[in-house]
């Protein structure tokens, strides 16, 4: 049946598939077309519509919210602690975090979607609260006459059991729902699977990783500051 929109003929074909990633199954429908297909391209043309069109203005949508959370935690953290590298030490918690929920995806077989990366926004700010704990007590901690070693076991020590604490309400949390196989359960289920397979690396890269580059860093920077602070001296006194 050839319908009528908008002054054009279209013939509209439709689908249905089981366990793929809509996105997945477009790109090889389309090569398929490509490939085996000939027809005038001035005269007709394909467009894909249905779920695809809505989770492709799904996706433009959670790619503009996604670059305003960070960049609104990024304006937050420097508002907090004034040094940038400190603020880049607690967004590189974001990375390995979302590396462990795809992991997740991948060994449950469950595909991307909206809800999953609805999952990744709440995942980061779990993650980022437990880096902002814990990079906030190393510094109160180093602001008194110890050595910056003793300081950094001493802090990340402090902040062992509210860090465990955090990540085991939030991932025995979402268990129920990403275990979940009940009709309707998919969205839920993609959304707890992130939350739950993401903050188990993010919590070992607080509690091991971030004290570790936390007295890199902070000694390099001491280092650079007693190397500039002579040659400024030296400076005022020729002046």
């Amino acid at each position: 049946m050839i319908n009528r929109e908008m002054n054009h003929r279209y013939l509209a074909v439709k689908l249905d598939y089981r366990d793929r990633d809509p996105a997945a199954l477009v790109a090889e429908v389309d090569k398929r077309i490509a490939d085996k297909v000939s027809f005038d391209r001035s005269k007709f043309h394909l467009a894909w519509g249905g779920q695809l069109e809505g989770q492709q203005r799904a996706e433009a949508r959670f790619k503009l919210i996604v670059s305003l959370v960070l960049g609104l935690m990024m304006a937050l953290l420097y508002a907090e602690f004034g040094l940038l590298r400190q603020v880049l030490l607690i967004l590189s918690i974001v990375p390995l975090a979302t590396l462990g929920g795809l992991i997740a995806l991948r060994l449950t077989g469950t595909t991307l979607n909206v809800a999953s990366g609805v999952g990744f926004i709440a995942l980061s700010g779990v993650a980022i609260m437990n880096g902002v704990i814990m990079v906030a007590n190393l510094n109160r901690v180093c602001r008194h006459d110890m050595p910056l070693l003793d300081a950094v076991l001493s802090g990340a020590g402090e902040r062992l059991r509210p860090v465990l604490m955090t990540a085991a309400v939030a991932t025995f949390g979402m268990l129920p729902a990403a275990l979940a196989t009940g009709v309707g359960s998919d969205v839920q289920r993609s959304l707890a699977i992130v939350v739950a397979g993401g903050l188990i690396p993010a919590t070992l890269l607080t509690l091991f990783i971030i004290p570790t580059f936390y007295y890199v860093i902070e000694r390099w920077a001491a280092r650079r500051a007693a190397v500039a602070t002579p040659a400024a001296e030296r400076g005022l006194s020729d002046a």
